[in-house]
């Protein structure tokens, strides 16, 4: 198994003998990765599985990181298991997650706490399905290892909520990526321990691998913006078989202009808009040529909505009283889905483009309990249709 990263991503000796001791643990790894933005946290992450896949079978993956997600498109919380090597750390891997729950921002400045529910939800659910329990007890034996890859807002309100991640997570090994800029580092030591906690933590400290003309450890210089909008594209790119003629972003939006949509009965579902209030009247209006959370609404105490992917909205007849939406969601997992969830996740600006033109359109028509069937029509005035 070659878990060797391409020889353009530089990973420096120090990175390599962190990954080897973590991976030679005598018991499976919980280990919290965590630094400041664009210190390379995720890459060392990617490193870091792979040299764990090679000595188990297959290792958990949480990614907690909102805005840049690993795995997952932007805003997504996921639990993802990880079967093999993901040798070529530049190019988007998308995978689908064990567990995921749609946050709908890329960052967690506007809900802190409901972050951190989130972000423990996630991690009960793997101590839950990966922990052996002993005597009833809550599991304290883990059987499969867990990499966790966490934001880069590590001060102010950010790092209270990497405190708290710390120390509900306990974890067994803490990476921490340092740079050149002290005062963009998180504190040294054991910051996150109270004074008389007396277990053993194995906190590895390493620097960023990139370095400046004077050998400084410096972050990696991010655009965001476009790597969430590439992020999408790809997402949504899986609505169509990989042997599909598409191959530019011109193509991708026409496809997706001209993709067989789900009808979506409105009277089946729930609509829930995170971090804001829409009044009644502007429901649909806002919902209107959208990214939404494709959920399932629980009715426990928690009120944790279990995520399955992203869908577009395509169109929406009030008169019918159904949504069009695109998604690359399976109908097995459709059928489960009964709330959507719109946050700040927005249509990329190049996927605008293509021009849909009205007339005899063939959608999928979705039940209360999404079992479809074909039907064709004519699409209706009414429906608000995608500007591309």
């Amino acid at each position: 198994m070659d878990s060797s990263p391409p020889r353009y991503i530089y990973i420096p000796d120090q990175w390599s003998q962190a990954a080897e001791s973590i991976s030679c643990s005598s018991t499976p790894p919980i280990v919290f990765i965590c630094g400041a933005k664009n210190c390379g946290k995720t890459t060392f992450s990617r490193y870091l599985l792979n040299i764990v896949l090679q000595k188990y079978t297959k290792v958990a993956y949480l990614d907690t990181d909102v805005g840049q997600p690993e795995f997952t498109p932007p805003a997504f919380l996921s639990l993802t298991i990880v079967h093999k090597v993901t040798p070529d750390f530049t190019v988007p891997c998308l995978k689908t997650p064990e567990r995921c729950l749609f946050f709908g921002d890329v960052s967690c400045k506007r809900d802190p706490s409901t972050y951190l529910s989130y972000v423990f939800a996630i991690y009960d659910y793997y101590q839950k399905e990966y922990g052996i329990s002993v005597n009833g007890e809550n599991p304290c034996n883990i059987k499969l290892p867990l990499i966790v890859n966490t934001p880069g807002w590590v001060k102010g309100v950010g790092y209270d909520v990497l405190v708290d991640m710390l120390k509900y997570i306990s974890p067994t090994h803490v990476v921490k990526i340092n740079t050149s800029s002290e005062n963009k580092n998180l504190p040294a030591g054991e910051f996150w321990l109270d004074e008389e906690h007396d277990g053993t933590i194995n906190l590895i400290e390493i620097n960023s691998a990139r370095q400046d003309s004077l050998n400084r450890s410096v972050p990696f210089p991010k655009d965001a913006r476009p790597l969430h909008d590439i992020r999408i594209m790809a997402y949504f790119r899986q609505c169509f078989s990989r042997d599909s003629n598409i191959s530019t972003i011109k193509e991708l939006a026409h496809a997706l202009a001209s993709h067989c949509p789900y009808e979506v009965p409105i009277a089946s579902i729930k609509i829930r808009h995170l971090h804001c209030e829409v009044p009644s009247s502007e429901i649909f209006f806002s919902l209107n040529a959208t990214i939404v959370g494709l959920a399932v609404d629980s009715e426990g105490p928690e009120n944790i909505p279990w995520c399955f992917g992203l869908g577009i909205v395509r169109g929406i007849d009030t008169v019918k009283g159904v949504l069009y939406v695109i998604t690359p969601v399976p109908h097995s997992s459709l059928e489960k889905v009964n709330l959507l969830l719109q946050g700040y996740i927005q249509i990329p600006s190049c996927l605008l483009q293509a021009r849909y033109c009205p007339g005899m359109h063939l959608t999928i028509h979705v039940s209360k309990y999404f079992g479809y069937k074909l039907v064709i029509h004519m699409l209706a005035k009414r429906i608000i249709s995608v500007a591309y």
